[in-house]
């Protein structure tokens, strides 16, 4: 096979992630765009990351310069498999065994909104948006996302096209509704290899009767919510109609006490039961289960009604709380995609720009689990082998807390284009790694004053972005 042309290279470890990618790309310009791409979603804008704010150009003024043109040409108009580079991103996370899908972890199943103008992009139309909380002009995606206690990830992600936009409506051949996009996303992650626990998904998903029910008849564990007073079929007048109902029902005995373990160390001693109503029951398809932090009030926010066909013997109350606890990372994962990397931020129309876009921002945030947990190891490594210090004699790092600006150390911060950890930083979990990545970008911003100083023309390099440190975070 012939060697690839060479294309401009981009800072650090950055490059060795991209390098993984080229095999797919027909071209160095190819190569050349997703380089640029996953730099300027990387990098710290003071505006939305849009193409010229990706390529460091100004907006409306420099929309036509050759670095915007480039990328906008890489996005919408240049021939390339968006599959094949998801599939690429997964795999580089499972050749991680700290990243790596195992039996534990789960596999969660939600849906994110966000404003757009006008119709003439593809699959917007006015519809709920969950990121404001009301209907609204916009566009909705349905995700899935692997999580465990460590780390969590997204798997694949499908836009949804709501009736109005289809010339059949809900009678198109085309029409899909959330939750049966979200049973095609499962498909998928079984196809792909990713093992998991369960599914987990809220109650818009768990109050679809077709979706618990095909789960059910293809033996796919899951733990899926459900409103507590939304009616769940015919009973008589005295028998419970709803989860809620039926909770309230409980006799006291049959409360369990279920501790449930944060990542910041506090425990919280929550309460679970069992729950026989209608077709639910312990020793039936499918378990009706309640958690709450009080079971006099049931409060809403800390009410979880639950069902899964998890058998009793199998999973425990505790096992299927912790479980459906983890569905809380797809919500935290949103808020650093959009806030941090652009997910919402794409000015293309087409459905296929539009999936290219998304898969690129699941590269970058990819790019920050794969960069730390590899930096995590070497660090390991090198600790193994460094010398200890002298326990006798103190040093900067063990010498006790006196005077300010003495034996004190300068603390550090990691960007996201940065080429290495601080020696002394010890991230325990996978989480605190990508979190702390993110988190650095803050850090490292400097006043408006000192980004004025350096000239607008540094900002507009797409070559070379310039480094965290000299930038403004959003």
């Amino acid at each position: 096979m012939a060697a690839l042309l060479s294309c401009p290279a981009v800072p650090g470890p950055l490059e060795d992630y991209a390098a993984r990618f080229d095999p797919l790309w027909r071209s160095p310009a190819q190569r050349r765009g997703f380089r640029a791409y996953l730099a300027g979603l990387l990098l710290p804008r003071d505006r939305n990351k849009t193409l010229t704010a990706l390529a460091g150009a100004e907006p409306v003024v420099e929309a036509q310069a050759a670095a915007v043109q480039r990328l906008q040409f890489f996005l919408s108009e240049a021939h390339w498999d968006t599959e094949a580079v998801n599939v690429q991103r997964l795999a580089l996370l499972a050749e991680q065994p700290a990243l790596a899908a195992h039996a534990d972890g789960v596999l969660v199943l939600d849906d994110t909104g966000d404003r757009k103008d006008g119709h003439a992009t593809d699959h917007v139309a006015r519809q709920y948006l969950g990121s404001v909380g009301k209907i609204d002009n916009g566009i909705v995606a349905v995700t899935s996302l692997w999580a465990d206690g460590q780390c969590y990830w997204p798997v694949h992600v499908e836009p949804y096209t709501p009736a109005r936009r289809l010339a059949g409506g809900k009678g198109d051949a085309q029409f899909r509704t959330k939750p049966a996009i979200a049973l095609t996303l499962v498909e998928r992650a079984q196809a792909a290899g990713i093992a998991f626990r369960a599914v987990v998904a809220d109650s818009a998903y768990g109050d679809n009767d077709s979706l618990e029910a095909t789960l059910i008849a293809r033996g796919i564990p899951h733990v899926l919510a459900h409103r507590g007073r939304a009616g769940q079929g015919w009973a008589l007048a005295e028998d419970a109609h709803s989860f809620e109902e039926a909770a309230r029902d409980l006799p006291k005995r049959a409360w369990k006490p279920v501790t449930r373990c944060f990542r910041d160390g506090h425990r919280e001693t929550w309460w679970a039961a069992e729950m026989k109503f209608l077709g639910y029951g312990p020793s039936r398809a499918a378990r009706a289960i309640v958690a709450t932090t009080d079971p006099l009030t049931l409060p809403d926010l800390t009410t979880w009604y639950l069902s899964t066909n998890l058998k009793l013997t199998d999973a425990s109350l505790a096992e299927v709380v912790r479980l459906y606890g983890l569905r809380n990372w797809i919500e935290d994962h949103y808020k650093r995609v959009k806030d941090e990397l652009g997910w919402a931020d794409f000015m293309v129309r087409a459905d296929h720009a539009i999936r290219r876009h998304w898969t690129l921002v699941n590269c970058a945030f990819s790019f920050c689990w794969w960069h730390e947990v590899r930096q995590a190891a070497m660090q390991e490594a090198t600790d193994e082998v460094a010398p200890k210090a002298d326990p006798i004699r103190p040093t900067v790092e063990n010498a006790p807390p006196t005077a300010r600006g003495k034996n004190q150390r300068a603390p550090r911060s990691i960007g996201m284009l940065a080429t290495g950890v601080a020696a002394r930083a010890r991230l325990a979990r996978a989480l605190e790694m990508a979190h702390r990545l993110l988190a650095g970008l803050e850090q490292q911003a400097p006043t408006s004053s000192t980004r004025r100083a350096l000239g607008r023309r540094h900002l507009r390099r797409w070559v070379a972005p310039l480094p965290a440190r000299v930038t403004k975070y959003r």
